[in-house]
Order: structure tokens, then C-alpha cells, then sequence
């Protein structure tokens, strides 16, 4: 057997992940040497020899791939109701937020999530993003052009050798109940993202994902189409998530711009790794052809209510409550440009 080297509390494993610690305290990692981790009881002498040395090396907040399964495989699992949450929670009532979209931005993230902690770049592996469902708030605000079929919204769905440069950061678990409200058209998987040289992060991470029309009228509306109709059926929408429109102009010129300023390895992998409803054009493509011009077009007066100006850098703000749609995770319409 193998003896921790920390004599403080070990959090407990997380049902799924057999072989990786549960999502634990950033106090806990900030305050206590990193334990070494007990092996699977089929690792050889070799595999243990291996583990002992890289964890060794590890940063804080990471830990090294389970030996036995693929990330892709093994890394993800769905969250069907508020109770699921629970698995993914750490000893101090944290919840890990994956971000993709507009979510890149910490202003953005920070409109949505105030009290937000910890805001990084990560990377998340066998995943691609798509433009492929409608969201209503684009109808309710007047910016979607059902004429052009530039309606859609932003989403993730598993696709092997893909690889996404996400964001994290936590939030309270006392968050979760708004955040399902507001992302309620979504699927929501945890998922275990990594940092950019390599290493996975013990603690797993929300991401919405597609979800499907049947299991939406299923799942998230009880049936109901009553529920269906208050949210979707009153802007004329009778199907979510379908695979023949192209991006709201507005609200992708706010998702590349909050890639271009995460980060040169973040706007690149947007612009190639994000594509439109056909899955095969990207988004680097589309600018470059049919959706050129939307870079250079300036969102609506009534959207501006909280720009960073790209010369003057002065915050014009107006209060959010005056906005409380715009509050939204991965389609927040709270503007933030350098």
C-alpha cells in the first residue's frame, strides 16, 4: 500500500470517477500537500512507479488520466436534475462552470455570476462547438433574422479528436437552481477539463450540451406543452435544435471577440474548432466568406448598455436589473469589447 503523504482530510472519491479524488476545496490544495493517490488494483509495479513521479510533478488542481479509460470514455457524465449536482460539489459548497461561448469573457462570466471565483483557461477534449439551436432571448431582443435563417446560438456535442480551449471557474452551489432556469434548452454533462500542458483537473467542470428536442419536451417541460409554448412556441419556434441555420450575427461577433481577447491559442481554436449547423464549416470559413462583415458590424444601441470601448477602454454601465435577460450563461448579451 501506497501512504498518503498528508495528514489532513482527504475529500471522498466521486461515484464516477473511481480513481480520481472528488472535486475539492481550493482551501484544501492551497493549504495541505497534494496527497498521493492510491492506484487502481490492477496497476502494475510499473504503472505505480509512473503515478508516483508525475503526480509528483503536478501543479496544484490537476491529477493524472485514469490509466484504464479514455478521457472521452470515462470523463463525463450527465447531470440530469438539480440533485445530480451534488456529485460534482466541494467540501466548501463550490460548483466548477465550464464556459465556451460568450463565457471566454471574465466580464461576461462575471455579468452572469458575480461572485465568481477562480476564472482560467483550460482545455476540454472530445468536444466541438456548434452553431445548431435557436435560443429565444435572440427574438425577444430583436436581433435574430428568421428571413436568413441567422438565429442560432451556441452549444457543444461530443466529437472524437475534437478539442475545445474552454474556461472554468466556480460558483456556489446555492447558484445551481438560477443557472438551470436559465440554461434549461441544455444538457448538462460534467466534464473533466485539463490545462494546457496536460494535465486533467480533479475537480469536474458543467458544460451545456445539445440536448434533443424529445428529451427537452421530455424532461424539461414534464410533457407539457403549455411550458413548451411559454418559453419556445410564442416566438413562432416549434423545433430547438435543428441543423439547417446559421449564427445570430450579434451574438457570434461577441463570442469571437471574447475568444480574440482570451487569448491568440483561444481565438484560433474558436475560429477552427467552432462550426456552423453543416459540421463542416467552420467558423474561420464562414467570416471569410457568406459571414463577412460581421466583425466590423456594431450590436444594437439597446444591447450597449455595458461596453468596454475598443480606444477609450471607459466601462459604460447601465444597471443590470434594468437587463434581467441578459443575465444568460452561454448566450449573455452583456457586451464587453478590447
Amino acid at each position: 500500500m501506497i501512504h498518503l503523504t498528508c495528514n489532513c482530510k482527504l475529500p471522498t472519491l466521486a461515484p464516477h470517477f473511481p480513481h480520481l479524488p472528488r472535486a475539492s476545496s481550493l482551501h484544501y490544495y492551497r493549504t495541505c500537500p497534494r496527497p498521493i493517490l492510491l492506484s487502481p488494483p490492477h496497476a502494475t509495479s510499473t504503472h505505480l512507479h509512473t503515478r508516483r513521479r508525475c503526480i509528483s510533478a503536478m501543479p496544484i488542481g490537476d491529477s493524472p488520466t485514469p490509466l484504464h479509460q479514455s478521457p472521452t470514455e470515462a470523463l463525463h457524465f450527465e447531470l440530469k436534475d438539480e440533485s445530480d449536482f451534488d456529485q460534482i460539489v466541494t467540501p466548501d459548497g463550490l460548483v466548477s462552470v465550464c464556459g465556451f461561448g460568450s463565457l471566454l469573457s471574465e466580464r461576461s462570466a462575471r455579468s452572469t455570476f458575480p461572485d465568481l471565483i477562480n476564472f482560467r483557461i483550460a482545455k476540454l477534449n472530445g468536444f466541438r462547438r456548434v452553431f445548431a439551436h435557436v435560443a429565444p432571448i435572440f427574438f425577444e431582443r430583436g436581433i435574430a433574422k428568421p428571413e436568413t435563417k441567422e438565429i442560432s446560438s451556441l452549444s457543444v456535442e461530443s466529437c472524437e479528436g475534437e478539442s475545445l480551449i474552454v474556461t472554468t471557474f466556480e460558483i456556489q452551489r446555492s447558484e445551481i437552481p438560477s443557472f438551470i432556469e436559465r440554461e434549461h434548452e441544455f444538457r448538462f454533462l460534467a466534464v473533466t477539463p485539463e490545462t494546457l500542458n496536460g494535465l486533467f483537473y480533479t475537480t469536474p467542470s458543467v458544460l451545456c450540451a445539445r440536448y434533443s428536442d424529445e428529451e427537452y419536451f421530455l424532461n424539461r417541460c414534464k410533457g407539457s406543452e403549455e411550458i413548451f409554448n411559454q418559453r419556445y412556441g410564442r416566438y413562432g419556434i416549434h423545433k430547438i435544435w435543428i441543423d439547417d441555420v446559421l449564427p445570430c450575427r450579434v451574438y457570434m461577433r461577441h463570442c469571437v471577440l471574447a475568444a480574440k481577447n482570451l487569448s491568440d491559442v483561444a481565438y484560433d481554436n474558436f475560429l477552427d474548432h467552432t462550426f456552423l449547423s453543416d459540421r463542416k464549416t467552420t467558423i474561420r470559413e464562414y467570416l471569410a466568406t457568406s459571414g463577412s462583415g460581421i466583425m466590423e458590424e456594431e450590436p444594437p444601441e439597446e444591447l450597449k448598455h455595458r461596453v468596454l470601448s475598443a480606444t477609450s477602454g471607459t466601462k459604460k454601465e447601465i444597471h443590470k436589473d434594468m437587463f434581467p435577460i441578459f443575465q444568460h450563461h452561454e448566450v449573455s448579451l452583456v457586451f464587453y469589447e478590447e
